[in-house]
Order: structure tokens, then sequence, then C-alpha cells
């Protein structure tokens, strides 16, 4: 599977499993360590979490790397269409509320900082069109509609 990333985004994951395979690694041999020390392992909680703390991050080590391996760089268009990098200014047409997204690839989604995937419903419906379109998105209670104000 690709990875969309801009170049910032693949910095910021260099640095963080960089981190993690250097700190990350020599902290949690530390922490299992410290831990082996509490006796039996058998009933040792401290272990018991120390190990699934190394497991977390060695599946983030993991996902890292996958991600890198996969990655397709993508620069912010200058286009006046939606695409990939811009952020997006939208109207909701029934109750007037204004949103703003910035569009990313999924990996990078959050809608809690308004970071949207592409592939999401909304984020599917914007890509491609300009500003002062509407678009449609399918919701659980039926269709809303928005209105594109600002593309930057």
């Amino acid at each position: 599977m690709v990875e969309l990333l801009t170049l910032e985004d693949i910095k910021e994951l260099e640095a963080e499993l960089e981190d993690l395979k250097v700190n990350g690694r020599a902290d949690m041999a530390n922490k299992i360590r410290a831990a082996r020390e509490f006796g039996d392992l058998s009933e040792n909680a401290e272990y018991d979490i120390a190990k699934e703390e190394q497991a977390k991050m060695e599946a983030r080590i993991v996902e890292i790397e996958t991600m890198l391996r996969n990655a397709q760089v993508y620069e912010k268009s200058k286009s006046d269409k939606v695409g990939l990098g811009h952020t997006v200014k939208i109207m909701d047409l029934d109750t007037k509320n204004e949103y703003t997204y910035d569009i990313v690839g999924s990996h990078q989604a959050n809608p809690m900082e308004n970071r949207i995937s592409n592939e999401s419903p909304v984020g599917k419906a914007l890509m491609g069109k300009k500003r002062n379109d509407t678009v449609e998105v399918k919701v659980k209670a039926g269709v809303k509609k928005y209105k594109i104000i600002k593309i930057s």
C-alpha cells in the first residue's frame, strides 16, 4: 500500500524511528532489566508490563519502517482544485457552520487536529473540487451538503 507523505512527514517519521531504535530500545532494556530484579518472572507484573511496552514499541518501529518503505512523496499542488496538502474551508449548508480541514494521506489523518484523509468520506468528496463547488457526503443520517469557501 502506497503511503502518501510530505517531505516534512518523512523527516518526522525518520526522527521518531531513530529515537525509538536508539533511545527507546535502550530505555526498554533498562526497564526489563530492573523488572527482572523483582524476582520470579511468572508473578512479576512489572516485568509483564515492560514486555508489553516493548512489544508496542517494536510494533511502532515496524509500522514506521513500512510506511517509509512504501512512501510516495507529494507536494501541495498550486492548482485551484482541492488536492493533498491543501487546507480547505467548507460550510455546512444546513447549519451554516464553517469547518477548516487539512487534506492529508491516511496515516497523517487526525480529526482532532482537523487533518482528514483524502480517503475519508468528506476528503473523497472534496478532492478535485473548486472554490464555490457544493459537495454531498453520505452519512448515517442521510446526506450532508457542504460548500467550498476557500482552498489554500
